[in-house]
């Protein structure tokens, strides 16, 4: 079963929350803190594995998620970080955010490695809270808590050349009798139901040959199987476009040429950009030759054909030497652009206030690690937060904003009164 594109969720492990100790010494207040860190959780990483050909193994394991931090305990004892989780997938991938579509990473090679998802940090310690003045904290931080995300993971075939063309008009034959590939060959539509690669070695030059699934009139609109392998076709660099000059579907092959080109173009304006060579296949049926003529007056005299029958290997090889020619010249293609991801993008030293009936709402990457970190159900705790939200100056911008006594100032589901 070949599988070219899957939706899986993620979630790296959440932080272990610090802990809240004190040890038994005389003249020490309390016994001294001595509440340990919490443990950092596992990461999501994701790497191009070369044993692995499609997605296949994501059809039923769809949901993966790293392991949590542990917590931290008594005399000073930090918690265990936990593990990153090591997701394999097949050179190729591109891996897309399901919320907006971005590619966020583009695995092109063999040990392409990119870490998606980074596990929370671990909270601290009541032991890392200690002051001259605060010498007996009872309070510590909580582990960062993460969220779950969904992806979609997109196998985009690495080949150097593709064989776009109707279907049973020999693509396969081609690919069987120039490459180590040995594709499924019969005379019906739709033989080719996933990309068959093969490596063509001619005259100490390689190169990879994809035979992309048939295309038909209206494929890029989702008409017929070739809509969902066209994106097989945007990695190579060169394209072999194969017509079968005999006509023996019924179809005008000048058309068949047309109409091609036309699927591409609605896929891809660079996809329908490559290269091309043509390869009128089946001369080995017609009666009458001049039919390569007639078809070759109608292209633009730059473009390249080639006579050729996969059955009989006529042609082939001068085909084969211009294709090497053209890759030759042809640069290789380039890594896809990649968005940056959210979870990268977080800035906690930014927030936003908001006025409200009866006072303030202030909110932002700061204030969730804020709240994140400490339990306000304790009166040291909370007063180290309301420390933290002066020294970050979100008191003197609410001050600013025209903030007075008795005010409502809301961070997050908590809710203050304002006092001088």
């Amino acid at each position: 079963m070949f599988i070219d594109k899957v939706k899986i969720k993620c979630k790296a492990g959440d932080g272990g929350d610090g802990a809240v100790a004190f040890r038994k010494e005389k003249f020490v207040p309390n016994g001294g803190p001595n509440g340990g860190d919490g443990g950092n959780g596992g990461s999501v990483v994701f790497v191009a594995d070369k044993n692995l050909s499609n997605l296949v193994d994501f059809r039923y394991k769809k949901v993966f998620r790293a392991d949590n931090g542990e917590n931290g305990s008594g005399t000073n004892k930090y918690g265990k970080s936990a593990k990153d989780i090591i997701i394999k997938v097949p050179a190729g991938t591109v891996i897309r955010n399901a919320e907006n579509n971005n590619i966020l990473a583009d695995l092109m090679n063999v040990g392409d490695e990119v870490k998606l998802l980074k596990g929370g940090k671990g909270g601290r310690g009541n032991a890392k809270f200690a002051t001259a003045t605060r010498q007996a904290p009872r309070f510590s931080e909580k582990g960062i808590k993460t969220k779950e995300y969904e992806f979609i993971l997109e196998l985009r075939t690495l080949a150097d050349v593709g064989l776009v063309g109707y279907p049973n008009v020999g693509k396969s034959t081609l690919l069987s009798i120039v490459s180590n590939a040995r594709p499924k060959i019969a005379n019906y539509h739709f033989t080719t139901l996933a990309p068959n690669i093969g490596v063509v070695a001619i005259n100490n030059f390689n190169f990879v040959m994809a035979d992309i699934p048939g295309l038909i009139s209206g494929a890029s609109e989702g008409i017929g199987l070739g809509h969902e392998f066209l994106r097989h076709v945007s990695r190579t660099r060169l394209l072999i476009h194969v017509i079968d000059i005999s006509g023996t579907e019924g179809r005008d092959p000048y058309q068949d040429y047309l109409d091609i080109n036309e699927e591409l173009k609605g896929y891809s304006e660079e996809v329908a950009k490559l290269p091309q060579v043509i390869a009128l296949n089946k001369c080995d049926l017609l009666q009458d030759k001049s039919q390569i003529d007639e078809f070759k007056k109608k292209l633009p005299k730059d473009v390249k054909v080639f006579a050729i029958s996969a059955v009989s290997n006529d042609g082939v090889e001068d085909l084969m030497m211009e294709v090497i020619n053209n890759l030759s010249k042809l640069p290789k293609k380039e890594r896809l652009e990649v968005e940056e991801f959210d979870i990268d993008l977080k800035d906690y030293s930014k927030y936003e206030i908001v006025r409200t009936e009866d006072g303030f709402e202030v909110f932002g990457d700061m204030v969730d690690k804020l709240l994140g970190n400490v339990s306000l159900e304790d009166y040291q705790s909370n007063a180290y937060f309301q420390k933290r939200v002066k020294e970050s100056g979100i008191i003197d911008e609410l001050l600013k904003q025209g903030l007075q006594e008795g005010d409502k100032v809301i961070f997050g589901d908590i809710e203050f009164e304002y006092a001088e």
